[in-house]
């Protein structure tokens, strides 16, 4: 399949194109801004699918907003239409339009104008034509300080610069660009459209916050580095947002250093903290030396040794039952701390032994339930 995307070297355009490289079946053919538009009926030759994000919405000169949106997509109706004619070939069109076309401002009307010269063709050809108007799409590679306040915030926080909330209680509607570009390919592939809603083609899920919410979560993402305690970021719209933040890391913040408590043992040290799912730490021990020796009510533990030999001893604390295991970091077996058994583990090995640790809840020193009783 031969794909033509204009603004090819836009936010949408780059992400697109990216996921279409991963595909063996798709070449794809750009214009970008160092085209003219004289040249799209050559690009269109032999395409099967145009994907139509280019457009004006910073003008130095308001009538951008015309040869930018609406001249730009006549231009390239006239020329699909002119391929349909020729040859035959109905080439299907995505166009990103926008929430504004349903204002009444020059940049909403030149994007409207787009819109009712693409269902021109639609009509009066049978173009397949998908219009979305995208609300705020944030993710990778959008432009800070330009049109995006989550670009912004990102790219800022990131780089300890100062961001301005104007007004915290904005309301804002976003959708993500995975989300966008993967209804893209759908609709490239041939997907159903009975979702399209009024004649617009749809993308879910839509998030709807407020502006002082979307920077008090960016800047929440920024603070676990030093507090250690990660967002709920596995799902939904905090998993975007947070991708979309660490996106804006500039390289010499790709790592930071966590704090390392060190004594005659060895070295432990905590990893990541999480609102209620525990923390994840690891520990090393020097050769004879043994760790623990405490007892849990309620906390429990999971230990995997990745380097080095470990013995494992528990104790009952009412029956007195001993049990003992060894393991070690060539196997990958899971050591789990049971209530009421109090343990210990030993470096029963030659050279330094090395630990991970999960405990399902987060170290609380006015709490700790963690009591010492030697085996």
């Amino acid at each position: 399949m031969k794909v033509l995307i204009t603004g090819a070297e836009g936010f949408l355009g780059k992400n697109l194109r990216l996921h279409l490289a991963e595909r063996k079946d798709v070449h794809v053919v750009c214009f970008t801004r160092d085209n003219g538009v004289e040249e799209l009926p050559a690009l269109l030759q032999n395409v099967d699918f145009v994907f139509h994000l280019a457009g004006v919405n910073r003008p130095r000169d308001l009538r951008e907003f015309v040869t930018g949106n609406s001249e730009l997509t006549q231009t390239l109706c006239f020329a699909v239409g002119a391929v349909a004619e020729a040859a035959g070939k109905k080439v299907p069109i995505v166009y990103t339009s926008s929430t504004q076309a349903a204002c009444d401002n020059p940049y909403g009307n030149s994007k409207r104008d787009a819109e009712d010269a693409l269902r021109g063709v639609a009509v009066n050809i049978g173009i397949p034509v998908h219009i979305f108007r995208l609300p705020n799409v944030f993710g990778k590679w959008c432009r800070p300080n330009y049109n995006s306040a989550v670009a912004t915030f990102c790219h800022n926080i990131a780089r300890d610069i100062p961001i301005q909330v104007n007004d915290p209680a904005a309301p804002v509607t976003l959708v993500y660009v995975d989300d966008v570009i993967e209804r893209f390919v759908q609709l490239m592939d041939g997907a159903d459209t009975t979702a399209d809603k009024d004649g617009f083609a749809t993308v879910v899920p839509l998030y709807s916050s407020t502006v002082g919410e979307v920077a008090r979560q960016i800047q929440s993402f920024k603070e676990s580095r030093s507090t250690l305690v990660t967002d709920r970021v596995g799902t939904g719209f905090v998993r975007a947002l947070y991708s979309t933040y660490v996106s804006y890391l500039p390289p010499e913040s790709f790592a930071y250093v966590v704090p390392q408590h060190a004594d005659a043992r060895g070295v432990f040290v905590e990893m990541l903290k999480t609102p209620d799912a525990g923390q994840f730490s690891f520990f090393t021990a020097h050769p004879g030396i043994t760790r623990g020796g405490h007892y849990h009510h309620s906390k429990t533990e999971k230990f995997l040794v990745i380097k080095g030999l470990a013995r494992f001893k528990f104790r009952h604390m009412q029956t007195g039952e001993i049990h003992e295991l060894v393991t070690t970091g060539e196997k990958s077996e899971i050591v789990e701390t049971v209530p009421g058994w109090t343990h210990d583990v030993t470096n029963i090995g030659a050279e330094e032994m090395v630990v991970m640790l999960w405990a399902n809840e987060v170290f609380d020193r006015a709490r700790p339930d963690t009591f010492a009783c030697p085996l």
